[in-house]
């Protein structure tokens, strides 16, 4: 019998990966959405290649890894060209998703999604957890984690569900807004809920 599937969630600098590693370290599987979306568009990958046809060389670097920004770029503005990409891509990552899961065991699996309520994925999760802290820390965190302006982060937060309808939806939420200890705990407080079930 497959694990339970945990979804962990949060938005941009929140502090997500720390939770994660902090799981990891627990000995939890983590099965990692982001990796998957990167692994899906690797150089010579079937999915790279119909992106390539689609929107032009100029979306390849020269070493064959897909050029982000310049992808970015080009959905940002443009709705229909976003929902062709989406059409390509998520049914793939998800269905490697599915794959990992169910070859995971343990206690429990953690599915890490950034965009976990977004696209549907909780309905893959027996519960959720959401790593939470304040927008005006989220924003400050994000630009000097990333060196980008705080307009940029403002807009990513935008761009993704409000905080306040995450909060609604997780089964757990983790406070990350104080020190690296203090979440631990947390994290470990969960993990003993989770394993006595």
């Amino acid at each position: 019998m497959p694990a339970p599937v945990i979804g962990l969630t949060g938005g941009i600098a929140t502090g997500k990966s720390t939770v994660s590693n902090y799981f990891k370290k627990l000995g939890i599987t983590i099965v990692d959405a982001d990796a998957i979306a990167k692994q899906v568009v690797a150089p010579n990958s079937p999915s790279l290649k119909k992106i390539k046809a689609h929107f032009g060389s100029q979306i390849v670097w020269d070493n064959g890894e897909l050029n982000r920004a310049e992808l970015r770029k080009l959905i940002f503005s443009n709705e229909s060209e976003k929902l062709w990409l989406n059409n390509l891509l998520h049914p793939i990552i998800r269905q490697e998703i599915l794959e990992q899961l169910n070859a995971a065991s343990g206690l429990y699996v953690i599915l890490d999604a950034p965009l976990l309520f977004e696209n549907n994925l909780d309905k893959l999760c027996e519960k959720t957890l959401l790593v939470d802290i304040p927008e005006e820390l989220q924003i400050m965190r994000g630009s000097e984690r990333d060196g980008v302006n705080q307009e940029q982060i403002k807009q990513i937060i935008t761009a993704q569900m409000p905080r306040s309808i995450k909060l609604k939806k997780a089964d757990y939420v983790i406070d990350n807004a104080l020190s690296l200890d203090n979440t631990y705990a947390q994290v470990m407080a969960i993990h003993q809920k989770l394993s006595n079930r």
